[in-house]
């Protein structure tokens, strides 16, 4: 079981394992992000799960690596191949008290992602300032399109601005956030999330984002794109593909959202993005091994990531980089990433508040501190 952003990418692997491995039938189904969340964890607890399923980095929601492993819903992954390459980077997503629950496949990151051909119509270059970007919303606005397509009404959109925002209004002058959060010297009201919920409220009254969000879903927000009734859309790289689909044509680039006017203060959210697990039950367990494996390996990395232009979670000297994400690799390499925040988060509360807080937030039902209470309560109580 996948995610429904990671069709093609998904796809392109299995066709590769099934030349090797005629004799194994692979049958993947996808859902969304949401419904991943809610469903996996009760399918696995009730000895119904699939025998691979995605599942998310870190601690942050009900499907991640450490809410599954505290459950016992994950096989210990730590004597596979691949985990002899895994960067240690990675592990503090991966790994649960030194031992491996999930084979990481993409490195990916939050931007914004561009249409140059119609960035070029609009007369329009990638910002590198906020004021820039403010003053580029105009001026899509005056050709008749909007910069960015925003579709609010898919839940897990409505944190990927705030992730873009944040990882300069907080991460830039406070690298050590996540650990004076977990230490309690740190609040999200009394931190840089203050201003970049602020900022979010200013690009959608400055008129940066279409005019129904909250009517708009992830897919027909890319379809705006496609159709070029917006410049492009803030999103995670596996969106590119998905874009791809859609239109084969389009040239595409991805980069940093800054929320201020000093690029070199500029961060990119970046972080391992698709993983996946092993059911610790699967009555298929030799074939989905085999699955695991080729996951892991540099050939199924890159596959996974050739066609989502991302990145290998797990490097080789094979991989080429996709063109539209070449600022993601350099922001890699030159350390000016920081990780998606909710990996870091203490419980899955905290990343589902924070979707009813920006739809309250566009929705006219609460105030930039009812969402910041609202998320320091679910952080300390889990609710």
């Amino acid at each position: 079981m996948a995610n429904a952003t990671d069709k093609v990418a998904m796809g392109s692997v299995v066709t590769a394992f099934k030349r090797q491995h005629p004799d194994i039938e692979v049958s993947v189904t996808y859902a969304d992000t949401g419904d991943l969340q809610r469903q996996l964890p009760a399918q696995l607890r009730a000895g119904e799960g699939p025998d691979i399923f995605t599942v998310w980095p870190g601690s942050g929601n009900p499907a991640s690596v450490a809410s599954l492993e505290d459950e016992g819903l994950l096989e210990d992954l730590s004597l596979r191949r691949f985990n002899r390459t895994m960067p240690m980077g990675v592990k503090p997503v991966t790994d649960v008290d030194g031992s491996t629950y999930a084979v990481p496949v993409t490195f990916s990151a939050i931007g914004a992602i561009y249409s140059t051909k119609t960035l070029a119509t609009v007369g329009g270059t990638i910002p590198e300032t906020w004021t820039e970007l403010l003053d580029l919303c105009d001026t899509a606005r005056e050709h008749g399109t909007v910069l960015f397509a925003l579709g609010n009404k898919t839940p897990w959109v409505t944190q990927l601005v705030s992730y873009a925002l944040v990882a300069t209004t907080v991460y830039a002058p406070h690298p050590d956030f996540d650990d004076d959060m977990d230490l309690g010297k740190e609040t999200f009201a009394s931190s840089g999330w203050r201003t970049a919920l602020g900022k979010y409220l200013e690009m959608r009254d400055r008129g940066c984002f279409n005019d129904d969000p909250l009517e708009t879903t992830y897919e027909q927000a890319l379809d705006r794109v496609t159709s070029g009734r917006a410049v492009g859309v803030i999103q995670i790289g596996s969106a590119l593909s998905a874009l791809r689909a859609d239109s084969p044509d389009l040239s595409l680039k991805m980069a940093a959202l800054p929320a201020t006017d000093h690029p070199d203060d500029t961060r990119m959210p970046g972080a391992v993005s698709a993983a996946y697990g092993l059911n610790p039950e699967s009555p298929h367990r030799e074939a989905a091994i085999a699955f695991i494996n080729f996951l892991g390996s540099a050939e199924g990395q890159n596959l996974y990531n050739r066609t989502g232009a991302t990145l290998p979670a797990i490097p080789n000297t094979s991989f080429t980089v996709d063109s539209a994400v070449k600022e993601v690799a350099e922001r890699q390499k030159s350390g000016t990433t920081v990780p998606f925040m909710d990996q870091r988060w203490p419980n899955s509360a905290v990343q589902s508040t924070h979707f009813e807080q920006v739809r309250a937030l566009f929705a006219g039902t609460a105030s930039v501190d009812d969402a910041l209470n609202a998320l320091d309560r679910a952080y300390q109580y889990g609710d």
